[in-house]
């Protein structure tokens, strides 16, 4: 039997270019027959797909009062019940929707996650006061929804640094660094992050890019060697700073180089674990 040439096949949206099949023999059927299965099964298959919904929570933002001033918080209600809650933490001169992606991945795993703008531009011990008082509001109000005993908190760049200083906050289960910043505070001598690690003992998770001038030379690194509870420190081979913020944007691509979907996937699963593992 001579090789069958198929000619040119178009379905809606798809084109099948020309497909040359060798000799092969299928018992009790033909090769229209056979053909016209598997058109038939790859429209079904795509119909299917196309429908498949997804969820995707809405966020709700609120104005919520925070040591005396007015801050933004997108609100993220968890799927199915509500397992702990989660606060990211933006970084320096970016905004709580750089971490919403984060969030709707969290939410999808009944967590109640909540991303605020911080209040403060250079001051991080007063966004880890916010945080804190953030955490309290979650633990003993319906400010956002319900109430909830456990919350991690999750940040990124300079909100790393304001997330650990409030790590030792009561209700805290554990602490996510998305590629952190650190530095020597006013009036102290040794960079907060540092001496802050030194103390903790909540349960963290350090997620990091290789040294580049947008993570200060990876400045953060040391903070893997003081933490007394530390779960697991992930150096992501090849990740820009901006691969921790979901979604980015041109502004951080532009000046700390490009996303990649597999390392953002890293990023994302590394903080999805740290949940499953924290918030049961």
């Amino acid at each position: 039997m001579p090789n069958i040439t198929i000619p040119n096949i178009t379905i809606p949206n798809i084109t099948i270019p020309n497909i040359t099949i060798p000799n092969i023999t299928i018992p009790n059927i033909t090769i229209p027959t056979f053909l016209q299965a598997c058109l038939v099964l790859l429209t079904v298959l795509s119909t299917t797909h196309a429908a498949e919904p997804t969820a995707k929570v809405i966020p709700q933002t609120q104005v919520v009062k925070i040591n005396g001033t007015s801050v933004e918080v997108d609100v993220y209600k968890s799927i199915g019940p509500q397992k702990g809650a989660a606060i990211l933490t933006h970084g320096f001169t970016r905004s709580r929707t750089t971490m919403g992606e984060h969030a709707q991945a969290l939410a999808a795993r009944g967590v109640l996650a909540i991303t605020p703008d911080m209040p403060c531009t250079f001051d991080f011990r007063c966004n880890a006061s916010a945080i804190a008082e953030m955490v309290s509001l979650l633990r003993n109000t319906t400010t956002f929804g319900s109430s909830t005993q456990r919350v991690m908190l999750v940040g990124f760049s300079a909100g790393g640094l304001s997330s650990l200083l409030a790590a030792d906050t009561p209700g805290v289960v554990g602490f996510v660094g998305l590629d952190p910043f650190d530095r020597v505070l006013p009036n102290e001598t040794e960079r907060a992050g540092i001496a802050a690690s030194r103390k903790l003992t909540t349960e963290a998770l350090l997620l990091r890019a290789p040294a580049s001038s947008c993570n200060a030379k990876a400045v953060a690194a040391p903070w893997g060697s003081e933490l007394k509870a530390l779960w697991r420190d992930e150096l992501i081979a090849g990740a820009s700073h901006c691969d921790f913020e979901a979604p980015s944007d041109w502004k951080c691509r532009w000046a700390c180089g490009d996303t990649d979907p597999a390392r953002q996937l890293q990023v994302r699963n590394g903080i999805l674990d740290a949940a499953a593992r924290w918030l049961q």
